[in-house]
């Protein structure tokens, strides 16, 4: 027979773990540049981008064709989409942290 406290006992648990897991997306920021750093993104565990940085040099050196502008495009994909796939690592070695090796389907 399931012990009514202990169900209770472990959602209370599940809901800290959730909260700290939480926390932890906030506080964990990542950056990921490309072009040689002509573009940087930084986002946090969350998955929010919080900064973009177009190095000016990158900007300059346009004269206005839509090849130029057009690879400027590339170059913030890129580093968003890099900075996307750094904030999964930290997600994932987050939450393993927290969960001590608990295996969970879809969480690694």
């Amino acid at each position: 027979m399931i012990n009514p406290l202990k169900i209770s006992e472990m959602l209370s648990q599940a809901n800290q773990m959730q909260e700290e897991v939480q926390r932890k997306l906030g506080e964990t920021v990542v950056e990921a540049s490309s072009g040689g750093g002509a573009v940087t993104a930084t986002m946090n565990g969350k998955k929010q981008l919080l900064k973009l940085h177009i190095d000016p040099s990158a900007v300059s050196s346009l004269s206005g064709g839509q090849a130029e502008v057009e690879m400027l495009e590339d170059l913030v994909v890129a580093a968003v989409n890099e900075a996307g796939r750094k904030a999964d690592d930290a997600i994932q070695s987050s939450v393993q942290g927290i969960l001590g090796g608990l295996k969970l389907p879809g969480l690694g």
